[in-house]
């Protein structure tokens, strides 16, 4: 009998690294996969990049509608409350053995919390991870505790899924899928890149995400007018900005992010989603990931590139030589560009060493899912240290 697995997907961000999982589970024949979209993936405003999904030959099975219209914190609220009464149908129709989330995002808290109720497994992908100055961190660890199967990306995030209390037999260490798209990604040439997303690489070339920071209140717009008068005063620079999340004040970034590129337009130019091809395709010919986004920490340094990181909202995550912090302030991030263009920093680049695995994730994800006893109730016990 086929093991049915649900994989839930609310943004483009994670369904870059989630398409390999998904791949893996689509070809084996001892496992049925049923695709649930959500979150950003439906919205015009984020590029409806359901579509994507689409293209790449998945089916998707559900759709839940669970964005509101707004970016204030009581709207965020509403459709997290929106997406768990969704998410109830959803799995009281498609009835899984297991349902497949990735990180930490409200989207995914909502249909955790829908699974749990309705006593179906979760295995969760990127646990164990710290990102202080996002609400994400809070949802993340709930999450955890809302799983029965946990695959981590380091040792050290494995271990700190069991000081959440989850039983060791069921925490494991498979690396980062991220690292999996990375490796099977056939990556467009300059010239294909250029001719597909109508624009010319400069002589030097940033690459832009910034997300509001979200457990600090108000701070989105002060914080990103620093980032743009910073790169104002930037010359023979490319700045491509991929647009934030459909977080808290998120709305904020994005009429900035036109604005700018209204006004600069021979020399900027903004996605609302670039799709996994060409945003991977993109990091090989950028010097620096600017911004906040995980990806300046997870996936540049794959690509042994500057990433100049900005703020709080990472802070608490795994950072490897190639990056830079710096404090929301013009001066500030102009120095940390400064940096990350001297001789001396980018010899360094050279070394760098993704720790995030070895490209092989999906297959253990999948081979792990395949086999392991899942439970008929949901009882855990907690693992003291």
């Amino acid at each position: 009998m086929t093991r049915k697995i649900c994989v839930i997907t609310g943004s483009r961000a994670e369904y870059g690294s989630l398409s390999c999982l998904m791949r893996k589970i689509q070809e084996d024949q001892e496992l049925d996969l049923h695709v649930v979209v959500t979150g950003s993936h439906l919205s015009p405003e984020f590029g409806l990049t359901y579509k994507e999904i689409e293209k790449d030959g998945f089916i998707i099975n559900k759709k839940v509608e669970m964005i509101l219209s707004a970016d204030t914190s009581t709207a965020i609220t509403k459709s997290t409350g929106l997406g768990i009464i969704s998410f109830a149908d959803v799995f009281s129709d498609l009835l899984p053995d297991l349902v497949v989330i990735v990180g930490d995002r409200y989207e995914v808290f909502a249909a955790s919390f829908a699974s749990l109720i309705a006593g179906i497994p979760i295995a969760h992908v990127s646990g164990g991870e710290i990102s202080m100055g996002a609400f994400d961190e809070a949802i993340r660890h709930s999450i955890t505790k809302m799983s029965y199967l946990h695959f981590t990306i380091t040792e050290e995030f494995r271990q700190r899924v069991i000081q959440l209390g989850e039983e060791p037999n069921r925490v494991f260490n498979t690396g980062s899928l991220g690292v999996d798209a990375i490796l099977n990604t056939e990556f467009l040439t300059k010239e294909e890149l250029e001719e597909r997303l109508e624009f010319k690489f400069l002589e030097k070339n940033i690459i832009i995400t910034f997300h509001p920071v979200t457990l600090e209140k108000g701070t989105a717009e002060k914080q990103f007018d620093e980032v743009l008068k910073a790169i104002s005063s930037l010359e023979k620079t490319r700045i491509i900005f991929t647009f934030s999340n459909s977080d808290t004040d998120g709305r904020i970034i994005l009429d900035k992010i036109n604005s700018f590129v209204q006004r600069y337009s021979t020399t900027s130019v903004a996605f609302a989603s670039m799709g996994s091809l060409n945003y991977f395709s993109t990091l090989q010919y950028v010097d620096i990931v600017l911004g906040n986004s995980s990806s300046g920490l997870s996936e540049a340094p794959s690509f042994k590139i500057a990433t100049v990181n900005i703020g709080d909202r990472q802070k608490g995550r795994l950072k490897l030589e190639s990056v830079i912090d710096c404090a929301p302030e013009k001066n500030s991030i102009l120095s940390a560009i400064r940096k990350a263009y001297s001789e001396e920093f980018r010899d360094t680049l050279k070394n760098v060493k993704s720790p995030f695995g070895d490209g092989q994730a999906a297959e253990k994800i999948t081979k792990i899912i395949k086999t392991v006893d899942l439970p008929k109730e949901l009882k855990k016990s907690f693992h003291d240290l």
